[in-house]
């Protein structure tokens, strides 16, 4: 069923647990998180970021994400992730995106600020939540940015008196929050300061969300969560875990020829092994990112495994 972000947050804090947010650039990412929501029967998100649209279109991914989020049995949110370009914002609302994340924390304070109300306006027309972020998380994807690679803690931790005026004049539904998370693989140990957290859900009464979450530590998860974390961004690590399996398979201790790894099929030459067929491939790794998203939503659920 198809929920917008805030109805999924009040059930967290209801649960005093978070729901996983994780990217779905193709559709077999899409179908491997939404049934593993379904296996657990816990709510979802699922989210494509702006700067994934050179790999897949939001207007093709986009209606795909909706329709399967329709017929999902549990509830299941479309969520815009960092959309810098307001264009692309609306682009998001107008296809359907039941929530929308603004990024414009690489912008002054107050640019950010007036570009937010400005999105939280266009999100009021279809219904849709919205999520914005202050502090500053690092470089995309990369984990090259954070604060245990030699960042200055004061420049990227969120304050939270920034926090409060920000989320008062804005009205926006979520805060994503620096505290020491980054992007992508993580180069050294994440430094992670929870009491900014803490802080911030004193000054502001919506939910925090954390970005960077793979490769984070299950204590420091649950610690995070604890602090009033409720939404997980959650990608790196499930695509590892489904190129994993492929490289694996695929001509690393395989009994499959150079040739057949090239797909030129042996069978013509009265050889037994199968050749690898697409299918295959796309099998093995959407169940691979199931199994790595399950391990996920179990944990963010505050779930023994």
């Amino acid at each position: 069923m198809l929920v917008t972000l805030k109805q999924i947050m009040n059930l967290c804090e209801a649960k005093r647990c978070a729901v996983g947010s994780f990217n779905t650039p193709n559709l077999e990412s899409v179908m491997a998180v939404i049934s593993a929501a379904e296996e657990l029967d816990v709510p979802v998100i699922i989210q494509h970021a702006e700067v994934h649209e050179e790999l897949m279109p939001i207007g093709i991914i986009g209606p795909i994400m909706i329709e399967m989020a329709k017929r999902a049995k549990v509830p299941v949110c479309v969520h815009l992730d960092h959309g810098e370009n307001l264009d692309y914002v609306c682009r998001a609302l107008d296809l359907g995106f039941t929530s929308v994340m603004y990024d414009g924390s690489v912008l002054p304070f107050e640019e950010n600020l007036a570009n937010t109300k400005m999105v939280v306006a266009f999100a009021k027309q279809t219904g849709a939540s919205v999520e914005a972020e202050i502090g500053c998380m690092g470089k995309r994807e990369n984990g090259s940015g954070s604060v245990g690679n030699g960042l200055d803690p004061d420049k990227v931790y969120t304050n939270p008196e920034q926090a409060r005026i920000f989320v008062e004049e804005t009205g926006i539904d979520a805060l994503a929050c620096s505290f020491g998370t980054t992007h992508g693989v993580y180069l050294t140990k994440p430094k992670l300061d929870f009491s900014v957290v803490e802080n911030v859900r004193k000054e502001v009464n919506i939910p925090v969300v954390m970005h960077g979450g793979s490769g984070v530590s299950e204590e420091d998860f649950r610690k995070a969560i604890t602090s009033g974390v409720r939404k997980i961004n959650y990608y790196t690590y499930m695509a590892m875990a489904g190129g994993g399996i492929i490289a694996e398979k695929l001509c690393l201790g395989s009994a499959l020829t150079e040739q057949e790894c090239k797909g030129e099929s042996s069978l013509a030459e009265g050889k037994s092994n199968k050749p690898v067929m697409y299918h295959d491939i796309v099998s093995w790794g959407t169940q691979a990112m199931k199994e790595n998203c399950k391990k996920a939503m179990i944990l963010f659920a505050m779930k023994e495994m």
